[in-house]
């Protein structure tokens, strides 16, 4: 991956080397089959579930 220079004010609270990388935290989780912390609401997010399934219900959606 080219070098990322997107960095942002980031809401996801989990501490890892990609925090507030939004490029390289959207790869990472890509990869993992996940989503970031940062596409949930604040509630969501606090579960650390970060699969789409959980996203879904997050945005109440019934999947």
């Amino acid at each position: 991956m080219k070098t990322c220079d997107n960095t942002r004010p980031c809401t996801c609270t989990y501490n890892c080397p990609r925090h507030g990388k939004c490029c390289e935290c959207v790869a990472h989780h890509a990869g993992c089959g996940e989503v970031p912390g940062c596409f949930f609401s604040k509630e969501g997010e606090a579960t650390y579930d970060r699969s789409i399934r959980n996203l879904a219900h997050d945005h109440g959606l019934n999947v």
